[in-house]
């Protein structure tokens, strides 16, 4: 495995191939050995041959997307957990990609609990702060294609009745400011939204804090707003992967 693991390495560090002569030379393999690997790294997909030229294949391009994936969530675990520990309250990173609300993660401790998900999030949108400020974020056509798959329904007391309601909420919002919801989604919590775009990505950080210290919500968005503002470009970064 270690050799062609050094196969593969060589093969990556040419964009246009490089033939089996030079891949074992830079591998330190001798030549029939590294001609078995090429064999079988071509017929896993690992490689492929055009030309005379190895080049990566689409299974090597997978593990590479996998391992950007989990780069990027990684750093976006590392954000929240600093943030949660700053201010005190949990995070949650959530955004909207291919129709759907994505609860990215969520960094919370013991003594200051995440709200428990007992409605799905992607079917409850209308209710909950990080669901509302990504819609907000969408332009019309994309929002009611949301509420046609997802239309609104009765949470706890305090949550919006109907599509027509929701959506003039929606536009008094506006795209860019912050959302705040309190026991629509779960009774006894409140919570703010941030709204980040980046590209044509819509994304929210988030915050929760019991209904009876909801004196510490504001105050604890406004700080993450402005602690977002140090590390926004690590991760738009993350976010853009």
């Amino acid at each position: 495995m270690q050799r062609a693991m050094r196969l593969l390495e060589a093969a990556a560090s040419h964009l246009h191939g490089a033939p089996a002569k030079q891949l074992a030379r830079e591998a330190g393999l001798a030549l029939p050995t590294a001609y078995h690997l090429l064999r079988t790294l071509t017929h896993e997909g690992y490689l492929r041959r055009d030309k005379g030229l190895f080049v990566l294949g689409e299974a090597a391009e997978r593990l590479g997307s996998s391992g950007a994936q989990q780069s990027r969530r990684g750093t976006i675990r590392e954000a929240l957990d600093h943030w949660r520990d700053t201010i005190g309250v949990p995070v949650y990173f959530a955004m909207y990609r291919e129709g759907e609300i994505e609860l990215v993660s969520v960094a919370d401790t013991p003594g200051n609990p995440a709200v428990e998900e007992w409605a799905d999030f992607r079917e409850t949108g209308h209710a909950h702060a990080i669901g509302q400020c990504l819609l907000a974020q969408l332009d019309d056509a994309a929002r009611q294609d949301h509420l046609d798959r997802y239309p609104v329904q009765s949470i706890t007391r305090y949550s919006v009745r109907d599509d027509r309601t929701f959506m003039r909420r929606l536009d008094a919002m506006g795209r860019m400011r912050p959302v705040v919801e309190r026991q629509e989604y779960a009774l006894g919590t409140v919570c703010a939204a941030i709204p980040i775009t980046v590209g044509d990505t819509a994304a929210t950080l988030a915050i929760s804090v019991p209904a009876c210290q909801a004196d510490r919500l504001l105050p604890a968005a406004q700080r993450l707003q402005s602690e977002l503002g140090k590390l926004l470009g690590t991760l738009a970064f993350s976010i853009s992967i």
